[in-house]
């Protein structure tokens, strides 16, 4: 039993899970830290939602550079030098002065997080059966938002205990740990792996040789995936508004202290980690059953956006705090119960260059991530009303649901299309 369960490809999961927990604990900490700096640097909400969106540039910018590095060059060293950076300026984030200072680290920090996840696809793409794709990217971004869930708590402890500055040197140091143990373990091509089984091989995809994979099919490849860049960006509005201002949120609205809006903050959080692993295991179980990756991806997603937008309708008329937290909770659940199925996509459309296709995906939530976050500042700060932004937000996510029926899971890059991209 022991072996089975610390077996290579457990293993590898269980790295990438903890690189998804780490990347949004370093990412969103400063949501919770910003009560503290805010008011020590005597920040405006406007120049706070600066800092939160500066790591969007770089994000959206390394999406598909990242993918390509992976594609290019192997998980191995792109992941390793990505926690590296990003491990190193949630570090210096802890030992900034000033807004400038803050929003410099936070671009370093964009960069050093822009290629993780298309990255993560694609060392997934070759460890991962194409029957549990949904599963481990559901049970991948469940981690992530088990950041979101317990970053408020932790962050609000560490800052009781070591200041705000101390909580980022901290949790930088572990991400830091968690770099040099991927280099060690991580192997881009499982046969190469000294711990792996047979067993685990014969479930596993062939490996595509660098040198097989030629150069990228670019035209048909983005002409694949721009339709799911679209309808990610969508989710990606609501998420980096959930991931920046939710904790400011109830603080604001209801006159929280720290530690009770972290508390509030982390329960909405959490119902994302139940929607990710959720959301995974029903699309690939709809895979299985149906053998139609519309229904099983596509029009899961639609649904789910659908009902995320549903779900926070109470946010207009009630202003019991219990009830806005159980609307909210509820959306969230339902928004990241789209993760599983749409990070599979890429895998389903494109195995061969699944990095660079999730890198186009995610480059959606990366521009979401830039603008988001600042116009909910912006709008506050003009309005005085912490609710405007959720409706505008409402709106955005049922157009996402909408555009789903424009994606085509079930329509693969074919080799004729990638062999007129790349002639011999």
């Amino acid at each position: 039993m022991k072996s089975r369960v610390f077996k290579a490809t457990n293993v590898v999961l269980g790295l990438l899970c903890m690189m998804y927990f780490l990347t949004y604990v370093d990412r969103v900490n400063v949501s919770t830290a910003a009560a503290v700096f805010r008011k020590e640097l005597n920040l405006s909400n406007t120049q706070v939602g600066l800092v939160f969106s500066a790591f969007g540039y770089p994000y959206l910018l390394f999406q598909i550079i990242g993918g390509w590095v992976a594609d290019h060059f192997g998980p191995r060293k792109a992941l390793t030098i990505c926690g590296v950076i990003w491990a190193g300026s949630t570090i210096m984030f802890g030992l900034a002065h000033g807004l400038i200072a803050m929003i410099a680290v936070r671009v370093l920090l964009g960069f050093g997080e822009g290629a993780t996840f298309p990255t993560a696809t694609r060392a997934m793409s070759y460890w991962v059966p194409r029957s549990k794709r949904g599963y481990a990217q559901g049970l991948t971004h469940a981690f992530s938002r088990l950041g979101n869930s317990l970053t408020p708590w932790l962050i609000a402890t560490l800052i009781a205990v070591v200041t705000w500055r101390g909580s980022f040197i901290i949790v930088g140091a572990v991400s830091m740990f968690w770099a040099l143990a991927w280099g060690i373990y991580y192997r881009d091509e499982p046969t190469k792996h000294k711990a792996i089984t047979q067993e685990e091989l014969a479930e596993l995809p062939p490996y595509g040789l660098k040198k097989s994979q030629g150069k990228v099919p670019w035209a048909p490849l983005l002409r694949h995936m721009a339709p799911v860049t679209v309808v990610y960006f969508c989710y990606g509005w609501i998420l980096w508004m959930f991931l920046g201002w939710i904790p400011q949120f109830f603080a604001n609205q209801f006159h929280l202290n720290l530690k009770n809006s972290a508390l509030f903050a982390s329960g909405v959080f959490f119902s994302g980690v139940v929607g990710d692993t959720l959301g995974g295991i029903v699309s690939d179980k709809l895979f299985e059953k149906t053998h139609n990756l519309k229904i099983a991806r596509r029009n899961l997603v639609a649904v789910m956006m659908a009902l995320c937008c549903l779900s926070m309708v109470p946010l207009l008329f009630s202003r019991d705090i219990n009830v806005i937290a159980m609307s909210l909770s509820a959306g969230f659940f339902c928004a990241e119960f789209t993760i599983g199925p749409m990070w599979a996509i890429p895998m389903d459309i494109a195995p061969r260059f699944a990095g660079t296709a999730s890198g186009i995906m995610n480059s959606g939530s990366a521009l979401a991530a830039i603008t988001s976050p600042l116009i909910f500042g912006i709008v506050v700060d003009r309005t005085g009303n912490w609710l405007f932004p959720f409706i505008f937000s409402m709106g955005v996510i049922l157009m996402g649901s909408i555009l789903c029926f424009t994606m085509h899971p079930e329509r693969p890059l074919i080799l004729d299309e990638i062999g007129k991209a790349n002639p011999a």
